[in-house]
């Protein structure tokens, strides 16, 4: 069979090598994400055929083919009917969208993702009490507001729906979008066992008094204050969080 040549007339199908049988479909997305993102293919360039593909990694045609259709979502390739499937972007334009898929497809260890999580969410208040709008102090004003009375009232629901509020309206303080994309990720990802971490009055007591105490730190303009907050919260966060991913 011959080799596919792309625009630079550097050959894909020959950079690739064969995938281990039964590897999922996420192991074939991270062998072609490795090779779009190394710099050698310019944007633009035809990939080539599901079957040359399969044939090259050793695997079945679903399976470049799931891999495909899951990149294309991701924007990192154009599927285009009757003309074949194209490289979207340099590898610099790609860069962020490999970070999100790399923790999308990685094994889910909770442990990391606490660690990764405490250490996004302590960057992204020390960012945002130098980069927060007053309008943006004003709605973590409100979020805080909005948990105090969500406690008094014995409304755990509401509670949880004002401190998640109130990490993603820092997130955008920060003014960070990378940051913002990979934290969101991380979120999402332990968000089962967030949706049961605050279970009791006590407990939402104490996170009201964590996140005032980001709160004020973020609107006094003092990072190094906002991150220590931030880092005390993450402490007892991430208590709650285990807790909830040992009752999963």
């Amino acid at each position: 069979m011959p080799a596919f040549k792309g625009n630079r007339h550097h050959d894909i199908a020959a950079s690739l090598s064969t995938i281990p049988t039964g590897t999922p479909v996420s192991q074939v997305a991270r062998r072609l994400l490795d090779l779009f993102t190394d710099g050698t293919i310019e944007p633009g360039t035809r990939l080539p055929a599901e079957r040359q593909l399969s044939t090259v990694l050793g695997v079945g045609r679903s399976a470049v083919r799931e891999a495909l259709a899951a990149l294309e979502i991701l924007g990192v390739v154009d599927v285009r009917p009757g003309s074949g499937t194209y490289l979207r972007g340099s590898a610099s334009d790609l860069l962020p969208e490999t970070l999100r898929w790399g923790l999308l497809i990685g094994e889910r260890n909770t442990e990391s993702l606490l660690e990764l999580r405490s250490g996004l969410e302590i960057f992204v208040a020390r960012l945002a009490a130098s980069r927060a709008t007053d309008k943006q102090l004003a709605a973590l004003r409100g979020h805080v507001t909005g948990m105090r009375e969500a406690l008094a009232a014995g409304d755990l629901a509401t509670f949880s729906e004002h401190d998640g509020a109130f990490h993603r309206e820092l997130g955008l303080a920060a003014a960070n979008p990378m940051l913002l994309d990979q934290l969101q990720v991380v979120r999402s990802l332990l968000q089962v066992y967030a949706d049961r971490a605050v279970q009791n009055h006590e407990a939402a007591a104490r996170a009201a008094e964590e996140h005032e105490a980001v709160l004020d730190a973020v609107v006094a303009r003092e990072p190094g204050a906002a991150a220590a907050a931030m880092a005390d919260h993450m402490v007892t966060a991430e208590a709650r969080l285990r807790e909830a991913a040992g009752r999963a």
